[in-house]
């Protein structure tokens, strides 16, 4: 039987990262190969180095300063309030044990080198999908694939650049690469524009992995488990933006509704503290999926809160959580989604009437028919990517 090898991002302390990196995994065996996910940890070290160096490289560009600053800013809070500390480590556990449970990885490989001999003994080598080639990403060249050997079949699934242009001096690094992986697909139009000018080539706009999975199959992984009795507002904000907040605070008064939030996820956003009436930490990839599955309505700047409201049939509103522009923005995924699911009303500005948007129904029935087209297509492009000697580009 051929074998697969995942290069993910399943390691990461991030809800949507780790689903979309388990769906992948799912999708794959669904298919019917064996399958492991690379083991990251050998050359993690390494990896942050060069990440290091490229925003090292970036401190005369004040998107990105402001953006690690969050960051920093997280790291110093932690060390400071105890009480936080504790909080932190119990969903850093709740992680934890979703990576040791539902992930098959590979051994760990110290080196390049050995990773490139243990890639030797696959059929493919399949990357995605979520942001993995952002810049910094580029730099520290492991998403890339550069290490699989020539001979190897590589498979790009709706990996995404994450922002709408990359820095001209990366593009040669991202010509040579794009044009070493057999079959290239992303999951943004903005992503398709940049491979067609860096590398002229015409690729495939596939769906985000988490949406190959439907919401029985998801629900029969994550059995459903009430974890807020009262009816309530799920919001799920990676950005620190209080006036959407305000915002949330009307629909409540509105619905009566409580407010439960996943509290200082990418950053420390200290007026959050008294944002949510529950604010739970012992929340793991499963629970998130749950709290999203029980809520009444659903507040999020997040691209995979937006997935999961939709594959849940939620009452759901995003936010643009960068302004349009910036070089951190990855609005263009939303945008990208929106226009294959004909959703563009539910990207809402705090500017918006409260009441006129509780009031917007969604026709889930028209959504979820291009949804699912949209799934047979996607499927389709990996079942033919990965039969390796009947069909290469």
């Amino acid at each position: 039987m051929e074998k697969v090898a995942i290069v993910s991002c399943y390691f990461q302390k991030n809800y949507g990262s780790m689903l979309q990196s388990f769906a992948t995994q799912k999708i794959v065996n669904m298919l019917g190969y064996e399958h492991e996910t690379i083991c990251i940890d050998g050359i993690y070290k390494e990896l942050q180095k060069a990440k290091i160096k490229h925003y090292l490289l970036q401190l005369n560009n004040f998107d990105v300063v402001k953006g690690k600053l969050g960051f920093i800013k997280k790291s110093i809070v932690k060390k400071i309030n105890k009480e936080l500390t504790r909080q932190m480590a119990i969903r850093d556990e709740k992680f934890l044990e979703f990576k040791n449970t539902r992930f098959k990885l590979s051994r760990t490989c110290k080196s390049r080198q050995e990773l490139t001999d243990y890639c030797k003994d696959f059929s493919s080598v399949l990357v995605g999908s979520d942001q993995l080639w952002l810049p910094s990403n580029i730099d520290s060249d492991y998403y890339t694939l550069s290490f699989v050997p020539d001979k190897v079949n590589k498979v790009s699934y709706a990996t995404s650049f994450g922002v709408s242009n990359i820095p001209e001096r990366q593009w040669e690094k991202a010509n040579e690469f794009l044009n070493r992986i057999n079959h290239v697909s992303v999951r943004e139009e903005a992503g398709q524009q940049i491979v067609k000018e860096i590398a002229n080539r015409e690729v495939k706009v596939v769906c985000d992995p988490t949406f190959l999975l439907t919401a029985d199959q998801w629900a029969e992984e994550f059995p459903s488990k009430r974890i807020i009795k009262e009816k309530y507002i799920f919001c799920y904000f990676l950005g620190n933006n209080p006036e959407q907040r305000d915002f949330v605070r009307k629909a409540k008064e509105i619905t009566g509704f409580k407010i439960v939030a996943l509290l200082h996820l990418d950053e420390y956003v200290k007026s959050d503290c008294n944002f949510p009436d529950y604010a739970p930490f012992d929340i793991g990839p499963a629970e998130f999926f749950n709290l999203i599955r029980q809520a009444e309505y659903v507040f999020t700047d997040s691209f995979h809160g937006t997935v999961f409201s939709v594959l849940n049939q939620k009452k759901f509103f995003t936010y643009r959580r960068f302004k349009e522009g910036s070089s951190l923005s990855t609005n263009s995924r939303m945008h990208s989604l929106f226009n294959v699911l004909d959703l563009h009303e539910r990207f809402i500005t705090v500017e918006q009437d409260v009441n006129e948007c509780l009031m917007k129904e969604i026709d889930y029935k028209t959504v979820l028919e291009k949804l699912d087209s949209f799934r047979k297509e996607s499927i389709n492009y990996l079942i033919r990517a990965l039969e390796t000697e009947k069909n290469r580009e």
